[in-house]
């Protein structure tokens, strides 16, 4: 069997500290921004020449905290309610023969700070830390398919529940804004699609997901998820 070696060539540093709770595709929470940082000897700006005239790009990357010693040949995808198995190979599961994701995301912008080489992106599902392998343009002419079938994922997901904050959880999103402007509306657009289990039922439990600088605290109640409180994140 042949094997490869990959190169990183770049990191993701995202908004989501975490694997928990990260939107289960692009494009889901439009308002969540990340950067993209390329790393030598990849950081060259003639690499990019002429990608800034491209409005989303493809970014190959690791899925470094969902690796496993062995792959299983059948999975249970979230939008069959983790209860219905699949093949792996008909489903977005990062738990693959080979840990590899593809995720398309809204280019910002490019730039350089304090030395580095940035993307910047935003509608992202990557977790931050994760290892990049290759950026492609998105080419519209060539992958967005009117007549394409999508299988047992035939429309977009619905958004499942309102999204109300608490006094406190209020209070805490006008301190930040403006340190962090679109703060409440990623907020919103993750909590709206029920970032939790598939397979949970509805119950009090009080949830929590690490997000920028702070644990996000929330409780599922029928039809609505009340964001309780923005605490500050201890390692």
């Amino acid at each position: 069997m042949t094997q490869f070696t990959l190169n990183q060539i770049g990191i993701i540093h995202s908004c989501y500290k975490e694997k928990f709770g990260i939107p289960r595709q692009p494009g889901q929470v439009p308002a969540a921004k990340a950067t993209l940082e390329l790393l030598p000897p990849y950081d060259r700006e003639e690499a990019l020449e002429g990608l800034e005239g491209f409005s989303h790009i493809w970014i190959s990357f690791v899925f470094h905290q969902a690796q496993r010693e062995q792959w299983k040949p059948m999975v249970r995808p979230p939008r069959l309610g983790g209860n219905k198995r699949v093949g792996v190979f008909a489903s977005r599961s990062p738990f693959r023969p080979n840990p590899i994701g593809l995720s398309l995301v809204e280019l910002d912008g490019i730039g350089k700070e304090n030395g580095k080489l940035l993307l910047h992106i935003r509608g992202i599902d990557l977790v931050d830390g994760t290892p990049v392998l290759d950026i492609k343009p998105y080419l519209p002419y060539a992958e967005a398919l009117t007549d394409a079938r999508g299988g047992f994922a035939k429309v977009a997901p619905e958004k499942i529940f309102s999204v109300e904050f608490s006094p406190q959880a209020e209070a805490q999103c006008r301190e930040k804004e403006n340190e962090i402007p679109e703060l409440r509306t990623v907020i919103e657009q993750l909590l709206q699609h029920d970032p939790r289990p598939a397979y949970s039922e509805l119950d009090d439990r009080i949830y929590g997901i690490r997000i920028y600088d702070f644990d996000l605290k929330w409780q599922a109640e029928e039809g609505t998820i009340r964001v309780i409180a923005l605490e500050p994140a201890i390692n």
